[in-house]
């Protein structure tokens, strides 16, 4: 059966943990060994080294042969002890066979027994831990990723009928949008209120210029759009095969794809945000205390609502750098003195809300460090496009600007290090936003990040 990329990537990634799991394993056999027999014989680990290259990587091979990979969360204890049982069979005659023909008969036997003990038990611990994490995910709905299943009825309902409920069941499907009843603007405002991150087209029955005219829709919302056709042109997203169970799928993409890049991503902002909190902490403390003298009675960090990926609204935290009512005097800030950004979202250099020590904060950035917080809660990223605040999202007119929140909002990007001082304009903003959608690859975040340092350090083009 075929796999879908999501399937295929989460069995590269358990398979490759796998791996490690069996070098432990083997590893720490040797000292088991030694400390039942009270023995110090650690100048001869290197003999069970061939036992290593044997059994690392060909251990999640042979499990992927015998489904071990597969159906994870429906598959019972009893199935995954036989799986596992049959695979470490086949490596036991493997090594014995290799042992017996190239006269490695000296090898100790105790490691060999215990790392194949220690192999069963941590390979089932893991299997069983993983079925029980995608179960407890299920269950969430926060976890679960937002559908709109679009076609005629009947095409909707034979395609959900041939699709696995493992698959399925991580859907959230927000609705069946049969185009042959509802208008296409139905389904463009139906993307943008819901936030939804994937469109699945049944297109039996459907008119192709619907068809069409929707996949429109999807793309210029950097919303994935799965076809199960394959006579759609489009001018940004980038045309892909996929698949649901046995069903072939055309996805196209204006987004980056899943990938080992994105993963390091994640693990990059994960590990980078948590170890810039620590270093910064003193700057937190600094932060926290000026503010408290200097605008006294008000709270020390200011909250606010922004648009996450896909509008997903999210609370993005900031040290406060205005005074208290700053957002009921907005209104009145822009009558008095304008805005000096053309489009929906408002910038003014010298906005006299602004508390002197609040500039100092702005000025080298130290507002920006709570947002780290949302970096490790998974709702930001290092880098990617500024979060917009919920009413700035409303008020955006071109609806291809919509694409820039088909990715996870960051703390700095291509506008914060090279182009805020410049750029007066909306449309270039996005331009930037959407150059960076499009070459997106983990070197270009690691080039943002280092050009970030100096413009934080010497406070160039902070406002």
């Amino acid at each position: 059966m075929a796999l879908s990329r999501n399937e295929a990537f989460r069995m590269q990634a358990l398979q490759l943990l796998d791996a490690v799991l069996v070098w432990a394993c083997f590893w720490l056999s040797w000292d088991t060994r030694e400390l039942i027999l009270s023995v110090n014989d650690s100048t001869n680990r290197e003999s069970i080294y061939w036992i290593l290259y044997i059994a690392v990587p060909f251990t999640p091979l042979i499990l992927k042969l015998f489904g071990y990979y597969r159906q994870i969360r429906t598959k019972t204890s009893g199935q995954a002890i036989v799986q596992i049982l049959q695979a470490l069979a086949i490596i036991a005659l493997v090594i014995g066979m290799y042992a017996m023909f190239a006269k490695l008969l000296d090898t100790r036997r105790l490691v060999i027994g215990i790392g194949f003990i220690m192999v069963f038990v941590v390979l089932l611990l893991r299997d069983r831990l993983t079925a029980w994490w995608l179960r407890t995910r299920r269950h969430q709905e926060a976890a679960l990723e937002r559908v709109v299943v679009v076609g005629s009825s009947a095409g909707i309902s034979e395609l959900l009928s041939e699709i696995e409920p493992d698959i399925t069941d991580g859907w959230k499907v927000v609705d069946h949008f049969d185009l042959n009843k509802r208008a296409v603007e139905e389904l463009f405002e139906l993307l943008k209120m819901k936030s939804v991150s994937r469109v699945i087209f049944a297109a039996n029955h459907t008119e192709f210029e619907k068809v069409s005219l929707a996949v429109e829709a999807c793309e210029l919302q950097g919303v994935e759009a799965w076809i199960s056709a394959s006579f759609i042109r489009t001018q940004i997203a980038r045309p892909t095969f996929d698949a649901l169970g046995d069903r072939p799928m055309l996805v196209l993409r204006s987004t980056p794809e899943l990938s080992w890049e994105l993963l390091l991503k994640k693990l990059m902002d994960l590990l980078g945000a948590s170890l810039v909190i620590l270093v910064t902490m003193p700057l937190w403390i600094f932060a926290m205390i000026g503010i408290w003298l200097k605008s006294p009675g008000a709270p020390v960090f200011f909250s606010q609502m922004r648009a996450g990926r896909y509008g997903q609204p999210f609370k993005m935290w900031k040290f406060r750098t205005m005074v208290a009512n700053a957002e009921q005097m907005l209104d009145q800030i822009k009558k008095e003195h304008g805005n000096e950004m053309q489009g929906p979202v408002f910038k003014l250099d010298n906005d006299p809300r602004i508390f002197p020590f609040g500039a100092l904060l702005r000025k080298f950035s130290i507002d920006e460090l709570p947002q780290l917080i949302n970096v490790v809660r998974g709702e930001m990223s290092l880098v990617g496009p500024r979060p917009l605040p919920l009413y700035e999202v409303e008020a955006i007119c071109d609806i291809s600007h919509r694409r820039r929140l088909s990715v996870k909002p960051g703390i700095t990007c291509e506008w914060q290090v090279g182009g805020r001082n410049q750029i007066n304009t909306f449309d270039e903003w996005v331009s930037m936003d959407l150059r960076y959608i499009d070459n997106w690859s983990i070197w270009l975040d690691v080039k943002i990040l280092l050009r970030t340092i100096p413009a934080v350090l010497l406070g160039i083009g902070a406002k």
